[in-house]
């Protein structure tokens, strides 16, 4: 039980610490899900709501990183970018 507790705790205050990072993680993990789902069904849509998921997340990423920098400025902008490259890669790829 106390290491459910510290789990909870730890996820509170890294919500608290920092939610615009927390809400990008969230949707990275997402995006993965369903990418992993889309390999399993190889249904459309799981790729499609994957491929949103992670492009609005390196999105977010790279305005929050515009608007204030961090110290770890350059992977978290080369992360981004090609992140956002992939899914725009694969969106097109399924629309043709």
């Amino acid at each position: 039980m106390r290491r459910w507790h510290f789990w909870w705790q730890t996820l509170v205050l890294s919500t608290q610490y920092n939610p615009p990072q927390f809400v990008e993680a969230l949707m990275l993990m997402l995006g993965f899900f369903l990418l992993l789902i889309w390999i399993w069904n190889e249904q459309w849509p799981y790729l499609v709501l994957s491929m949103s998921y992670v492009a609005g997340s390196s999105t977010s990423m790279l305005i929050r990183e515009a608007m204030i920098p961090s110290p770890t400025l350059q992977l978290t902008q080369k992360m981004a970018i090609l992140l956002l490259i992939v899914s725009i890669y694969m969106i097109i790829d399924l629309i043709w």
